[in-house]
């Protein structure tokens, strides 16, 4: 093997190298440094704010954000790409794993951690295959569509926290927003108030000092806030202490729901490890047929006790409470605040049901907290998972690869064209895909690059991928020593970083731009942007159905390509006659096709190919310029052929002009050049012209 071939395989298997060797230089190493510090500053409240964004508790955004952005800068191709959780493949993951599994439980989580190695092995296929053009499906107004509608969803999804409300999760999303909108009179001022002030600092610094770390300055200040001030209240109530007895019924059904949904989901696990075992020993196919069919309606069972358990917590959730001490012998007591006894005192806050279990009620009477985050590094295992779950994911995976990768790579190529480094899209895929692998590895949920920490890394002067190692020893020493100081960060102030980060996504512009453009995409754009609200929280059909469009209109665009019928105009040139006024006749016809000529629009040239023949019957010669033909299938040569042969039949010649050597090569292998005559294959249409004269 060459040294050249084994230099290129080296630079594929380990691209890190191409950059390594500049960490020689002490002042490249520096400014690596300052920027992995300054991307990490950023980093690691944003990680925390999008994993509850998708989901999950909060430091599994800081998973994360360590290894994963680690192996995507050194097996990318980009040098200041920063990859870690983002707010889009965030939102994609919340709604692929809601219809699966109740949002924060052991199931959800597990779910996210196999679907981000789902992401990561789909896009490592199609990096290893070469296979990057595979995003171009996704064309760029159905992507502004579909953006404008996940931001505008990110941001609402974040209301009920600014608020203080409880939100439940339906199939629809407005809907959720709509009882999050009923509930405005029992907003929760503190959390406003901590929430409304964190938003207006964010966008206050952003913009009169954009140089200094924001967001880690309203983190800082607003946990030291919430710290002192004794922000978070939490309590405990017996199902007794419920002084109505509506709600003290509703919650012991809520409860009784629970404890089926938790023995239903045990049926259903026994039953799909009997079902694998029987399988496994080759047993009668008819009591396999018999158990796959109970495993089947146990799963629609469990899907509607989790659905009830769902509506009974959510109905349990929108109660505000207050409580009477109790003193002596006198338990403790909840009203509704319109049935608190005349001459008794409330302890001055309102308490809402945050969960219940055989124990009780666990109640919030303040703001919600971060709370306490596992101090240590995440455990390397491989998730856990069954046949049934990886088809049920499959689909989201293969949006979320597509989604994310095109979001890391239109990053990676803006920030190659200012530093003019060379950008490789599917070694971008590997690394990207690798590390969605050893996310799903370490506890992570899907990964791609973000745009603001990006644009951080090359304003903070990062020369190489080695800023976003740096960046990955902050998190780590993060998770190691400093999760004590993050318990009493408000929830609020996370949603307000989520609000500012997706200020950005919102472009009306580029949606108005694309129609000025061509109508169609902005018919696709827009069409994009209402069915994905309309399918919330099922944003993957959304962004399938603005494909599906792009794609319909593409096909419907190529299908009637413009067949201009020539004219001689006064200085020799031939011209449109549809746009220019010029004579048309005699014995030869000269007729410009402008587009592939392939299945989809064969009939339509066909047709008007006999509709110029048929409108000039003293035509003896029939001249097809095919300048703006570049491909042609074997629909189009059965039909030119069959034409050829009928005009033929009729006395008139077809001559041919202009045919590209990929057209006239296909032409030759089916025996159709030898049927035309090499006579009668010109160059262009003067010389065509001039051999007919």
């Amino acid at each position: 093997m060459s040294p050249d071939r084994v230099g290129a395989r080296a630079a594929r298997l380990l691209p890190f190298l191409s950059w390594m060797g500049e960490l020689r230089d002490p002042r490249v190493l520096r400014a690596d440094l300052l920027a992995g510090i300054t991307v990490a500053l950023v980093l690691i409240p944003q990680s925390m704010a999008y994993a509850q964004l998708a989901g999950l508790p909060a430091y599994y955004g800081l998973y994360a954000a360590f290894l994963p952005g680690v192996v995507a800068a050194l097996w990318g191709s980009s040098r200041h790409l920063a990859t870690g959780p983002v707010a889009v493949v965030s939102l994609l993951t919340a709604s692929t794993l809601a219809p699966l599994a109740a949002t924060g439980s052991e199931s959800f989580v597990a779910l996210a951690i196999l679907l981000a190695l789902l992401v990561g092995l789909v896009q490592l296929l199609l990096g290893v295959f070469r296979l990057g053009v595979v995003v171009n499906f996704l064309s760029h107004p159905v992507i502004l569509g579909f953006t404008n509608a996940a931001a505008l969803i990110i941001g609402l999804s974040q209301l009920n926290k600014v608020l203080g409300v409880s939100m439940g999760r339906s199939d629809s999303f407005l809907s959720d927003i709509w009882e999050v909108l009923l509930q405005l009179p029992n907003t929760h001022l503190p959390t406003l108030l901590m929430g409304a002030s964190a938003l207006a600092l964010l966008i206050l610094l952003r913009r009169f000092v954009p140089k200094v770390p924001g967001v880690l300055l309203v983190v800082v200040f607003a946990t030291l806030v919430s710290w002192a001030t004794g922000f978070e209240r939490n309590g405990f109530a017996r199902l007794e202490d419920l002084a109505d007895p509506e709600l003290r019924t509703l919650a012991e059904e809520t409860l009784g729901r629970q404890q089926r949904a938790a023995q239903l989901a045990e049926q259903l696990s026994a039953q799909t490890a009997a079902l694998n075992a029987l399988e496994a020993s080759g047993g009668d196919p008819q009591q396999r047929a018999a158990l796959r069919f109970e495993l089947e309606l146990l799963t629609l069972r469990v899907g509607d006790a989790e659905k009830e358990l769902r509506n009974g917590m959510r109905a349990l959730r929108r109660f505000a409470l207050v409580r009477v001490p109790g003193g002596g012998d006198t338990a403790e007591r909840y009203y509704f605040p319109a049935q608190l006894p005349a001459g008794v005192q409330s302890d001055g806050h309102r308490w809402r049901i945050r969960r219940i279990d055989e124990r009780g009620l666990t109640l919030s009477g303040g703001g919600l907290v971060v709370g306490a985050i596992p101090a240590g590094l995440p455990s390397l295992s491989l998730p856990r998972f069954n046949l049934d779950q990886l088809g049920s994911l499959l689909a989201g995976a293969l949006v979320i690869s597509l989604v994310g990768f095109m979001e890391a790579i239109s990053i990676a190529k803006a920030m190659a064209a200012k530093t003019r480094h060379r950008l490789d899209p599917n070694q971008e895929l590997i690394g990207q895909g690798l590390a969605n692998i050893v996310g799903g590895l370490t506890q992570s949920y899907p990964v791609s690059g973000s745009f603001s920490r990006s644009a951080v890394n090359l304003n903070a002067g990062a020369a190489s991928g080695m800023s976003a190692v740096f960046a990955g020893l902050v998190v780590l020493v993060t998770l190691l020593f400093l999760t004590p100081l993050l318990y009493h960060l408000p929830q609020a102030v996370l949603a307000a970083i989520i609000i500012t980060a997706v200020l950005g996504l919102i472009n009306v512009k580029g949606v108005l731009h694309a129609w000025r453009a061509q109508p169609q995409d902005g018919v696709a754009a827009a069409v994009t942007f209402v069915a994905t609200l309309a399918f919330a929280p099922k944003l993957d059909l959304g962004i399938l159905t603005g494909a599906g469009l792009a794609i319909g209109l593409y096909l419907y665009r190529t299908m009637r390509p413009r067949v201009a019928l020539l004219g001689r105009a006064d200085d020799g040139t031939l011209r449109d006659v549809s746009v220019f006024p010029l004579p048309v006749g005699g014995e030869v016809l000269a007729l410009r096709f402008d587009g592939q000529l392939y299945f989809a629009n064969v009939a339509y040239f066909e047709d008007a190919v006999l509709e110029a023949i048929a409108a000039h019957p003293e035509a003896r010669y029939l001249v097809v310029v095919g300048d703006g033909i570049n491909q042609l299938d074997a629909s189009g040569e059965e039909v030119l052929h069959h034409l050829v042969e009928r005009l033929g039949a009729g006395g008139v010649q077809v001559v041919l002009s202009g045919f590209k050597r990929q057209v006239l090569q296909v032409l030759r292998r089916t025996g159709l050049a030898p049927l035309v005559g090499e006579a009668n294959i010109h160059a262009d249409v003067d010389r065509a012209l001039a051999a007919i004269y």
